[in-house]
């Protein structure tokens, strides 16, 4: 099989047409002081669906996390979540539509895992309101789905990395939101851990359609979980779509730096040879 043309790729960023998109970024420029790390000209996430940024180390991956949820104020350009901006939005109101998992959490050392888990429900609470019962419930199923459920009284501190990073995830899941934005949820977990973080998205997904934008390193990781990648290459889009289409041999060369094969089929396996200079 021939491999695309680079006239071929430069087509492929532009992202194709989805019926319906939860997140849309356009001429978005992003930065810190005076360095531009991110300049996309148009990026959608599609609702109902699980989208992976995959990409190098600095290719801007988490920036636009940051920009997605209003961490990080564009220096051009707009970032809509359901058609208004969320630059916008009151932040306990876009705390309402959209959860945050950054790649880097903690809590105090005596703090419960039902204690942390209940955090998740400050967007949907008065100041210095208690827990009503529908608050409790999504408590419950979110410790549930998280299969944490039997750790609800155990100490943060006390918890595995695989643990803890789950009962963070619970956290999340206790806002109930529509969109759900995770910043490397697997990183230096051990594979059994890595595919429970997954499962739960992919269950997330599949059983409340809500709608997951994912930060990822694995690649093979990236391209069983996703419905769509978005590759990132020096702050820009370089390909879009399903996995199938855009895991090939060229994307591991031209991004990765990597020599490889890809086997195709609707979860390509990715087969690295060497690190090219």
């Amino acid at each position: 099989m021939s491999q695309p043309t680079t006239q071929d790729r430069t087509d492929a960023r532009e992202p194709r047409q989805h019926d319906g998109r939860a997140i849309h970024a356009t001429d978005l420029q992003l930065g810190y002081g005076e360095e531009i790390v991110v300049d996309v000209e148009t990026l959608v996430i599609p609702r109902g669906e699980v989208t992976a940024l995959v990409g190098p180390n600095g290719s801007g991956k988490s920036t636009l996390l940051k920009a997605f949820s209003a961490e990080l104020a564009p220096e051009t350009g707009s970032v809509l979540l359901h058609g208004e901006s969320v630059n916008d939005r009151p932040p306990k109101e876009l705390a309402r539509e959209l959860g945050l998992l950054d790649q880097e959490n903690t809590a105090p050392a005596d703090l419960t895992v039902e204690s942390l888990v209940t955090h998740g429900r400050y967007p949907h609470r008065g100041f210095l309101e208690g827990l009503d019962a529908e608050d409790e419930r999504a408590i419950d199923r979110a410790l549930e789905m998280a299969g944490v459920e039997s750790l609800r009284d155990v100490p943060v501190s006390e918890l595995s990395g695989g643990q803890k990073q789950l009962a963070f995830i619970a956290m999340v899941l206790a806002q109930e939101t529509d969109v759900l934005l995770l910043d490397e949820p697997t990183t230096y977990l051990d594979l059994y851990h890595q595919l429970r973080v997954m499962e739960v998205i992919r269950t997330l997904n599949r059983n409340r359609d809500v709608t997951v934008c994912v930060v990822l390193h694995d690649l093979q990781q990236a391209a069983r979980f996703a419905d769509y990648l978005v590759a990132l290459d020096g702050g820009d889009v370089y390909d879009w779509g399903p996995p199938a289409d855009v895991v090939d041999d060229q994307l591991l060369a031209d991004v990765f730096g990597v020599d490889a094969t890809v086997s195709s089929g609707d979860e390509p396996t990715i087969e690295p040879r060497r690190a090219l200079d």
